[in-house]
């Protein structure tokens, strides 16, 4: 059926489905007087807007509505089966697959550690296919994929960038092959713009338009988040602050072939054990290994990370003495990279997310806040994540949901 023009009443129709459509994905199950009362529409007319998605298969009833005087009134809620979706959070050492519903329920997951000799293609559709048998479904009941990593796919070209660490996923034909593989529609983004999704959507970022969010785990990375849309940049590396050059520490040169920047020597998780070495904090031996240059993957990285957050975690439960100079450093180091981003992007909040910057928790955010203040010629809103559980594979399916309801939603194309 061919698009609705502006002003007809099958245009009408349609919006006034879709603001049902949203509303009952935000309050929940409502009675037809609650939807009437928050659309203005008349009676009547809710009426027929639910018997008619009812019709389409897009709500369904869904008990009654009792404590009130005469028939209890029947509740409707948004039909979560009309349609899913899958996201996939994909690092060096394993993929994490996911399914939701309609309404954004989870109902299946998996996680697939790599294997020796196997391809980006099988990796995928294995871990993708177990989290979809996990959910009761078939492939072909999924309706999008949104797919999860590090660095980007160079929009002109097809071929990653900034993941040199992601073993087999740089050959140029990947992209063609992965479509070949999966029945349904594939979108890749990286991981870190996926969690600022995950906050825009449901987290500290909801009805912010213009932010940054600093991910602090293996590596340093950001998302911008302008006018309400992500800033991905020419060749999709906006946002690889690990690169950026920063005051306190020397150039690093040729940091595509070192896979580091002046930031990721300065701030990245590495630094934390020798902090807390010279201050005379005991370093778990996990930590303690010699010294590391640049983003850490794999095994080594989650061990890393482990031990760093706990270093962080322990400082902020007793900010005293070498603890809290151990968050004043890391704090003065973070807001250094901060506060280029700050001068020139001018952001409403600053959303610190990722194991590191969570583990240090609010002391660790105050000083950060303090230091920016000083260095940045603004002040933005400096908060915490609100997204703790795998916010990239949650803003995967956010990302997932969000293009598929715009499609099921569209009854004027029914």
């Amino acid at each position: 059926m061919p698009a609705a023009t502006p002003g007809t009443p099958s245009l009408l129709r349609a919006l006034n489905d879709r603001a049902a459509l949203e509303l009952l994905l935000t309050h929940g199950p409502l009675s037809r007087t609650r939807i009437g009362h928050l659309t203005g529409l008349s009676k009547p007319t809710a009426s027929q807007l639910l018997a008619r998605l009812e019709a389409a298969g897009l709500v369904v009833a869904t008990g009654t509505a009792a404590g009130r005087p005469g028939p209890n009134a029947q509740l409707y809620a948004v039909n979560a089966r009309a349609a899913h979706v899958a996201g996939l959070d994909v690092t060096p050492g394993r993929i994490l697959a996911s399914v939701a519903d309609l309404a954004g329920e989870v109902t299946g997951s998996h996680e697939l550690a790599y294997a020796e000799g196997t391809g980006p293609v099988e990796q995928v559709t294995r871990a993708l296919g177990e989290a979809v048998k996990d959910a009761g479904l078939h492939l072909a009941d999924i309706h999008r994929v949104v797919i999860a990593t590090p660095g980007s796919f160079d929009p002109r070209t097809g071929v990653l960038r900034y993941a040199d660490h992601l073993a087999g996923w740089q050959s140029p034909t990947l992209l063609d092959e992965l479509a070949a593989a999966l029945p349904m529609p594939v979108e890749y983004e990286n991981d870190v713009n996926l969690a600022a999704v995950a906050e825009q959507r449901l987290g500290a970022a909801r009805g912010h338009e213009d932010f940054v969010l600093l991910w602090n785990e293996e590596g340093l990375g950001a998302a911008l988040v302008l006018g309400g849309r992500l800033h991905r940049g020419w060749t999709g590396g906006a946002g690889e602050v690990g690169f950026l050059p920063v005051p306190g520490h020397p150039l690093v040169r040729q940091v595509t072939r070192v896979n580091s920047g002046g930031y990721q020597e300065l701030a990245g998780v590495q630094v934390l054990p020798a902090m807390a070495a010279r201050l005379g904090i005991e370093t778990p031996p996990a930590a303690a290994s010699g010294s590391v240059h640049g983003a850490v993957y794999g095994a080594e990285a989650g061990a890393m990370v482990e031990t760093a957050a706990a270093l962080l975690a322990q400082a902020a439960a007793a900010p005293e003495g070498a603890n809290l100079l151990l968050l004043r450093e890391y704090a003065t180091a973070l807001a250094t990279g901060l506060a280029s981003l700050v001068a020139v992007l001018d952001p409403e909040i600053v959303v610190l997310s990722g194991a590191l910057t969570i583990a240090g928790g609010e002391p660790l955010r105050e000083l950060i806040e303090a230091e920016l203040a000083d260095l940045a010629p603004s002040r933005p809103l400096l908060v915490t994540g609100e997204v703790r559980e795998r916010p990239v594979l949650r803003g995967a399916l956010e990302s997932a949901l969000a293009a598929t309801r715009d499609e099921v939603f569209d009854t004027s194309r029914r």
